[in-house]
């Protein structure tokens, strides 16, 4: 009872306000998950109209063959590159106050549903095999951009919510159990709506999609609109920070990022994992190896699975790490995986799929808490690419993903080949007695359902195997991010100190965090073992117990912290070693030789850089930096020569001010016509209405062409941006250098700011 106090009192004081160390209040938290509930519904039924050789809508009940689906899914990735592109410069280059994700929860949730019901409502039972094939295609097309998008903003928006990689965990696993329930109650509870539908077990009949869909996307969205309106973006950076990136920039950029292609990689290399996932869908629909009451059952059971996951997530990666739970929790998918494997080939459709639905179960049991890591992880190599590159490229992220589509057309013909030489096609499907216009029938043959499925589970086993690789090299710990956050938290501190933007919360948590640091740096690590908690459990002493378990706890939050300060003590010091004293040098060239000359200095070429030796560590480090530099004096030299052939001009940034300006003048001014309108027509004022209906057009006339301004201007400031990058960057180091020899100033600020604090 005292611990039900506890909770509830808990929940009520960090309702609106986050616990000490936290970013995200409860109500924040919950509004996310909860409208999650809606976004995971609409991914889960626009999934079924993804193009994909295992896809059962487009291939069970459109009735798309293995083959042609095949064909139609290359020519949906490959329009889906572009689109990609759009994607992310839109994410990117977002200006204003509802942050970079948040706004296309609403924007591309409504043509998302649109798409959903028009897909579902095609005739195609009138349809010829070519015509099925374009009207899906043109679908998906569609989804390519605007289901994407959403999926991405909703997903995605974890990232900027907390920059505290264990809260992102923590909301992660929240979010997880919460939004779950809706796909949960669909799949429990579809296949007996799907009988009374059609009057007999089958899942894949068109009408199905018809009835259900639509109601069920129109609600998913409307639940979604909650995590749009309950969230608060939060990115570590300075108030004053300008965004413009390009495409090419962010390529080069991401290109140095060792983890992102560590995380990618197992994702590619894992094409097969999901090989075996149709398996209880075909044993219940061909093999009518259940009841529809007894598949809800499954379906329930199964989905299930990962909800436990959720519950003791946090705790697990408090103790163990992501690394650890990653490595252990895929070898043991490859085991489960396989253990399908003699369950199809020894055991009749009415008792393997229940065997099945037991591993499978156990699989989702382990292997969930390693997949519930993923957002959590893509977060952390966000902030570790802040920390290297000093920008957010949050939506380049998905544009670079554009290799994994590369890779995924590469790689996706193995598995329809897979298909055609077990027996899914129309020639074993004719031999067998079917018509041959759907090779699915192909499966209720016992025996090629057995070889089918057989081969699937060993593809999934190979699969797996290769997606468990990578995160052998994976080393970007929990307390490396911290450190890094903390970090960037110190370079904004300096940044909006030097602008007069910074706020005494920002100053307090900033310089508490340097003096920690201070305090921490060059101690030596404490060895850590758990010899002394053993002891204590031997003596059965409760108190020694709790005592050495404290104990052990302090030196690992100390060892943390020590860690972490060699992280900021170097940051606050870089310009006190050798290698910074170069780069100040080379800043102070390029600068001296302004706008107009810098291109023109011999400085080293990119060539010249990379034979550099590269030793020692400081080699590395040196040799790094001479390359960054001289691949950026190289593309400046190239848009110097193509856009400013008179020489490079500075460029005028307060045009976007003005257009911001303009832009809220008039969406007061929209209001207001708007609010006038309405009197107007309660008046019945014909006269009146028409005047203000001429006003709002002309309102929103002005509006597109400030839009149109506002994206020149962006376009020209990109280009700007890679013409003058060393130039700017120069200017930049030489500012960070001058306000790093502030900290003084900043440091009388801070005290009176903590005394202000403490007698408010």
């Amino acid at each position: 009872m005292e611990k039900i106090k506890n909770f509830l009192k808990t929940q009520k004081q960090y309702w609106k306000v986050p616990p000490k160390g936290r970013y995200m209040p409860y109500k924040e938290i919950i509004s996310y998950s909860s409208g999650g509930m809606g976004v995971r519904l609409i991914v889960f039924l626009v999934q079924n109209m993804i193009l994909g050789v295992g896809n059962t809508l487009i291939g069970n009940t459109i009735g798309i063959a293995p083959r042609p689906l095949y064909i139609i899914y290359i020519i949906s990735v490959l329009s889906g590159f572009p689109l990609t592109a759009l994607r992310a410069r839109m994410i990117d280059n977002t200006r204003g106050k509802e942050g970079k994700y948040r706004p296309y929860i609403i924007k591309m949730g409504i043509p998302t549903v649109i798409l959903g019901i028009g897909f579902v409502w095609m005739p195609y039972e009138r349809m010829s095999l070519a015509l099925k094939c374009v009207t899906v295609l043109l679908f998906n097309i569609g989804f390519q951009f605007f289901y994407n998008f959403l999926s991405d903003a909703y997903y995605s928006l974890v990232f900027l919510l907390s920059p505290n990689t264990i809260e992102r965990s923590d909301v992660c696993a929240i979010r997880s159990i919460i939004e779950n329930f809706t796909p949960s109650i669909v799949g429990i509870f579809l296949p007996i709506v799907a009988s009374w539908i059609t009057g007999d077990s089958t899942l894949y009949d068109i009408r199905i999609y018809r009835y259900i869909y639509p109601p069920l996307l129109f609600g998913g969205f409307f639940l979604a609109i909650i995590a749009y309106t309950g969230t608060k973006e939060r990115i570590v950076q300075a108030k004053t920070h300008i965004i413009q990136v390009r495409l090419i920039d962010a390529l080069r950029a991401v290109w140095r990022n060792k983890y992102f292609w560590i995380f990618s990689l197992a994702n590619w290399l894992g094409f097969l994992e999901g090989a075996f996932d149709n398996i209880l869908g075909w044993l219940y629909n061909y093999q009518k190896a259940c009841s529809p009451a007894q598949y809800s059952a499954i379906t329930a059971i199964i989905g299930n699975a990962s909800f436990w996951n959720n519950v003791i997530a946090p705790g697990f990666i408090r103790k163990y790490g992501k690394r650890k739970i990653l490595i252990v929790t895929n070898l043991m998918n490859i085991f489960l995986i396989f253990l399908l494997y003699p369950i199809v080939k020894s055991f009749a459709p009415a008792v393997m799929i229940w065997m099945l639905t037991a591993v499978i179960f156990i699989n989702r049991l382990i292997t969930a808490l390693g997949h519930l890591l993923h957002p959590s992880i893509e977060a952390d190599i966000r902030d570790y690419q802040h920390y290297i590159t000093g920008e957010r490229i949050d939506g380049m992220f998905a544009a670079v993903g554009l290799i994994g589509a590369a890779v995924s057309l590469a790689t996706s013909f193995v598995l329809p080949a897979i298909y055609e030489r077990v027996g899914l096609n129309e020639r074993v499907a004719v031999s067998l007695g079917y018509s041959g216009d759907n090779v699915y029938d192909v499966l209720y043959n016992s025996e090629f359902f057995v070889k089918i499925a057989s081969v699937l589970i060993l593809s999934a086993v190979v699969g797996a195997t290769l997606n468990v690789i990578p995160f052998f090299f994976y080393d970007l710990t929990e307390t490396k991010q911290r450190a890094m956050v903390t970090v960037l938290k110190i370079r904004a501190l300096f940044e909006d100190y030097a602008a007069g933007e910074l706020s005494d919360d920002s100053l307090i948590e900033a310089i508490e965090l340097i003096e920690e640091a201070k305090e921490f740096y060059g101690r030596e690590p404490h060895k850590l073992t758990k010899d002394e908690i053993k002891a204590a459990k031997k003596s059965k002493d409760k108190a020694a117990v709790k005592q050495a378990k404290a104990k052990y706890k302090r030196k690992k939050e100390e060892n943390e912290k020590i860690e972490i300060a060699e992280y900021v003590i170097r940051e606050i010091n870089r310009f006190d070693t050798e290698e910074g004293q170069l780069e100040i040098e080379t800043a102070k060239l390029i600068v001296e030789a302004g706008l107009k000359g810098f291109a023109d200095l011999k400085l080293l070429s990119v060539e010249e850089a990379k034979a550099m030796p590269k030793g020692t560590a400081f080699e590395k480090e040196k040799r790094r930096n001479a390359i960054i530099q001289a691949e950026n004096i190289k593309f400046a030299r190239k848009t110097i020569r193509k856009y400013y052939p008179d020489g490079l001009e500075e460029f005028d940034k307060s045009i976007f001010d003005r257009l911001q300006k303009e832009m809220e003048e008039l969406e007061e001014k929209q209001k207001e016509l708007i609010d006038l309108l309405s009197e107007a027509r309660k008046k019945k004022d014909k006269k009146s209405e028409k005047e203000i209906k001429a006003d709002i057009k002309a309102v929103q006339l002005r509006k597109q062409a400030v839009n149109s301004a506002f994206k020149d201007a962006s376009k020209k400031f990109s280009i700007y941006l890679t013409a003058a990058k060393p130039y700017i960057n120069a200017q930049k180091l030489l500012l960070q250098k001058e306000n790093y020899s502030r900290y003084g100033e900043i440091l009388e600020r801070y005290e009176a700011a903590k005394k202000e604090k403490a007698n408010a």
